[in-house]
């Protein structure tokens, strides 16, 4: 049995991504240490046999000192631990990581790019001048681990473009896989014309995940139907596209959504509502997209890396011009004027996710890849 040690940027990652994995790791025997910056899911963890190890990792920025420090407390944790397989987890964890199991001549590392995130979806002078600093970090880690899993093709295609990527060590899965045992479709949910449809996104608040497009298309919307329900649900976040609390509660008090706050379990929430919603900017692939359609939601998104994979035009929802809240309201007002097509949509997400996100094939390709 292995040694298995991963690194995330979030604790609640191993909660909310990699559970199920985990989960199948520990039953099958294998030794697993799950590392984090934050913590609130030690008990969690423990009570399946996976022990925890806090260690300090900054996901915003680069600050050469705190980086430093970073790099120096994964070295000593991975030479205490002596791990026989790393799995490194976004952008930090995977730039840290590497640089750590370099130090201390780890030979099996994997990472796994989770999605490109801010610096690969503006144009801002800050992105502009940080990124050649990330691209010769990635180029690094990829040159010293054994392999390399992408969410989807474009983020793949975009690394062998900039030269980050030479061997032929990777693989694309399909995100993190969705638990279809967990996440079940509702026997009935209100659909018919007398009945307010309800909208939800949910995600971090931060401007990348389109928030300010729905907001716009929820203003287009309630002024010809204003009895619509626009909810967001979701953290508010660190990120430097951040949205703040005192704008959310703007677009509160003018009526253009309902802002429900942060949860834990989100189910409750998906089985109220009527139609799925994320017009992000780019993703890897979007685990609320996956549960959404687990549980029998259409799915309106953009056509952008990681978002256009989940949605099959006129199958199981549509497919949108990202950056574009006209275009947004005009595929949410199919559904206000065709109540109907929200359950056929909806039944068919629910079959392209078990044929497609079931997390036990995710698994399955990740640990057959490893050999573990």
């Amino acid at each position: 049995m292995a040694k298995i040690m991963l690194i995330v940027p979030y604790a609640k990652y191993y909660l909310n991504f990699y559970w199920d994995l985990i989960e199948s790791l520990v039953q099958d025997g294998h030794s697993v240490t799950a590392v984090a910056p934050d913590t609130g899911v030690e008990s969690a963890l423990a009570s399946i046999g996976v022990r925890f190890i806090q260690t300090p990792i900054k996901n915003t920025g680069l600050n050469p000192f705190y980086d430093i420090r970073s790099v120096f407390y994964l070295t000593r944790i991975l030479r205490s631990e002596r791990p026989d397989i790393i799995c490194c987890y976004s952008i930090k964890p995977i730039l840290y990581g590497s640089l750590a199991a370099r130090i201390t001549r780890s030979k099996r590392l994997y990472v796994t790019v989770t999605g490109l995130g801010y610096l690969f979806t503006g144009r801002t002078w800050k992105q502009r001048l940080l990124l050649p600093f990330v691209t010769t970090f990635y180029r690094f880690a990829f040159q010293h681990c054994e392999g390399a899993f992408f969410e989807n093709p474009d983020d793949l295609r975009l690394f062998k473009q900039l030269g980050l990527i030479k061997q032929d060590n990777t693989t694309i899965i399909n995100g993190s896989g969705v638990n279809l045992d967990k996440f079940t479709m509702k026997a009935t949910r209100p659909a018919q014309a007398e009945v307010p449809l309800t909208f939800i996104l949910i995600a971090r608040m931060i401007k990348d995940k389109g928030i300010y497009e729905y907001v716009e298309a929820a203003r287009i919307l309630k002024t010809k139907y204003p009895d619509v329900h626009m909810c967001l649900l979701g953290p508010f976040d660190s990120n430097p596209s951040s949205i703040n609390k005192s704008q959310v509660t703007k677009w509160m008090e003018e009526g253009a959504v309902s802002y429900l706050g942060e949860a834990v379990d989100v189910r409750p929430y998906l089985r109220n509502s009527n139609i799925f919603v994320l017009p992000s900017y780019r993703e890897g692939t979007p685990k609320s997209t996956l549960e959404a359609m687990a549980m029998g939601l259409p799915i309106i998104t953009t056509d952008v890396p990681g978002c256009r994979e989940t949605v099959i035009q006129g199958f199981n929802g549509l497919i949108v011009p990202v950056k574009n809240g006209g275009a947004l309201a005009a595929a949410m007002e199919r559904f206000i004027l065709n109540p109907q097509m929200a359950e056929v949509m909806g039944a068919n997400s629910r079959e392209l996710a078990a044929s497609k996100y079931d997390v036990r094939k995710v698994i399955g390709q990740v640990r057959g890849t490893i050999q573990i």
